[in-house]
């Protein structure tokens, strides 16, 4: 029986590497679940077995990389996570960074979801998510520039709430700007410093420090 549940978790995998290729060659409106199985290697009654239809196979597959990457940034924004509130929004967007640079499939995903997508039908409860999502991230920025305020750090005259817009906005734009070069080398290598640059430009400026 263990080895069966093992098989069955090692082939829904598969099937979701499988769907990861296919919807990033194709784009996701023109792929078929048989065109997916047959990029898998397995038959379509294997795919019907774990995923219902290509919509929740299209969920499933952005949770894969998109879940771990959203508690990482949970973590990084928590205001456990540091004194410094700043330091750890600049952490936050380095992840982001790293993980475009870094992580093939999590970069294949974002690609897809930006690229090879239209939210209509069933998928327009996707583009929905989406929204909530950032709602959600925007209220996390707003929480740490307000604790970057109250811990002085936060240069005078920017609101916390026009700050985690403007932040929210910077990402969106890094994310896809980075995504969308393929080798024109836009922002390779520059995204740290863009990162450190748009969180310096919030820190209040420090008497006797020269840069």
């Amino acid at each position: 029986m263990r080895r069966t549940k093992e098989e069955a978790e090692q082939t829904r995998l598969r099937v979701l590497r499988a769907a990861r290729t296919v919807f990033a060659r194709q784009g996701v409106a023109r792929t078929s679940l048989e065109q997916v199985a047959r990029a898998a290697g397995v038959t379509r009654g294997a795919v019907y077995w774990h995923f219902r239809n290509k919509a929740e196979l299209f969920y499933r597959m952005r949770e894969q990389v998109s879940l771990p990457l959203l508690d990482r940034i949970d973590l990084a924004l928590s205001p456990a996570a540091g004194d410094d509130a700043l330091a750890d929004i600049e952490r936050m967007l380095l992840t982001l960074v790293e993980e475009i640079d870094g992580n093939e499939a999590a970069r294949t995903v974002f690609s897809i979801m930006n690229f090879r997508c239209e939210y209509v039908a069933e998928f327009e409860r996707e583009l929905k998510g989406q929204v909530d999502r950032t709602g959600r991230f925007i209220a996390q920025l707003a929480r740490s520039y307000r604790r970057a305020a109250r811990a002085g750090l936060l240069r005078p005259g920017i609101e916390p709430q026009h700050a985690a817009l403007d932040t929210c906005a910077f990402t969106i734009g890094l994310v896809r700007l980075r995504l969308m070069e393929r080798g024109a080398g836009l922002l390779r290598g520059r995204g740290r410093r863009l990162v450190a640059a748009h969180v310096a430009g919030r820190r209040v400026e420090q008497v006797g420090v020269h840069r």
